[in-house]
C-alpha cells in the first residue's frame, strides 16, 4: 500500500485512550493500522479498554498498555511491548500533556518540575524511542499548543514546557532523516474537551470560543485529518509545527 495508506502499518499512540488521542487510535484503526493506545494513570483504564474494545469490535488489532511517561524506562517498555506484537512500528503519535493555569508568581517547584516532565520530559524521551524502534520511512508526529504562537500570561509552564518540543522535533528530524522518517508537531487552538475546561473560568471559555477567526473552539475531528495527513501523504513535511487553530494564533 505504500506510505500513502495506513493499511498494514502499526502505530503508538501516547495518550491514546480517550479525547484527542482515542479519536487518532479509533481512526487510524479505521484505516487498517495496529494500535498500542498508552494511557496514563488508574482512572482512565476504562477509557483505553473502551478504545480498544471498540477497535477490535470493527475488526481491528489493538491493545492497551499502562505507562508513566515522565519516566523514560516506561516509554522504553512501551514501545518495545509494541514492536515485539506488532513485529515492527511505523509510526508513533504523542499527545501526552497537562495544562496549568496559574500566575508566574504563584506558580511553586513541584509545578514546575511537574510541568516540565509531563510535557518537555516526556516528550523527549518518547521522540528517542521513536527514533530507536520506528521502521525506516516512519513518522513521528507529537501534540504541542498553539500556546507557542500567543503573547498571554497565565501558561508559563504549560507553553513554556511544551516550547522545547519544537526544537527536539527539529533536531530528531535531522537526525533520523536519513532513515526517511519525518518528524513534525502540531499545535492545536484551545479543545473543546475536558482537558481545556478543568481549569478555565466562564468568562475564560468565552473568549477562548470567540477569538478564532472561523469561530468558535478547536475541535479533536479538526485535528486528527491533520495528523493522518502528516503520518502518511505528508511526509515530506519534517521538521515543522504546524499551528492549526481556526486563526486563534498568525503563526
Amino acid at each position: 500500500m505504500g506510505e500513502h495508506s495506513l493499511q498494514g502499518k502499526s502505530a503508538v499512540i501516547g495518550g491514546g485512550a480517550k479525547n484527542l488521542g482515542g479519536l487518532i487510535s479509533r481512526t487510524f484503526a479505521n484505516d487498517g493500522a495496529r494500535v498500542c493506545v498508552h494511557y496514563n494513570s488508574d482512572s482512565t483504564r476504562p477509557d483505553a479498554e473502551a478504545t480498544v474494545a471498540a477497535i477490535r469490535g470493527s475488526g481491528g488489532e489493538a491493545f492497551a498498555v499502562q505507562a508513566d511517561y515522565t519516566r523514560p524506562a516506561e516509554v522504553a517498555a512501551v514501545f518495545a511491548e509494541a514492536r515485539k506484537r506488532f513485529g515492527g512500528i511505523d509510526i508513533a503519535v504523542n499527545t501526552v500533556g497537562k495544562v496549568l493555569k496559574k500566575p508566574f508568581l504563584e506558580t511553586n517547584e513541584a509545578e514546575y518540575d511537574s510541568m516540565a516532565a509531563i510535557n518537555s520530559k516526556a516528550a523527549y524521551f518518547f521522540l528517542q524511542e521513536a527514533g530507536r524502534h520506528l521502521n525506516d520511512r516512519g513518522k513521528i508526529c507529537t501534540i504541542v499548543t498553539s500556546l507557542l504562537a500567543a503573547y498571554t500570561g497565565l501558561y508559563s509552564t504549560y507553553g513554556g514546557m511544551k516550547a522545547p518540543v519544537e526544537h527536539f522535533t527539529r533536531a530528531a528530524s535531522k537526525e533520523f532523516g536519513a532513515r526517511g522518517i519525518s518528524v513534525t508537531a502540531v499545535g492545536p487552538g484551545p479543545m473543546d474537551t475536558p482537558f481545556f475546561y478543568g481549569q478555565e473560568t466562564p468568562e475564560a471559555v468565552v473568549y477562548h470560543t470567540s477569538a478564532s477567526a472561523l469561530g468558535g473552539l478547536t475541535k479533536i475531528e479538526d485535528i486528527v485529518p491533520l495528523v493522518r495527513f502528516l503520518v502518511t501523504d505528508g511526509w515530506w513535511i519534517t521538521g515543522q509545527t504546524i499551528f492549526a487553530n481556526g486563526g486563534y494564533t498568525t503563526r
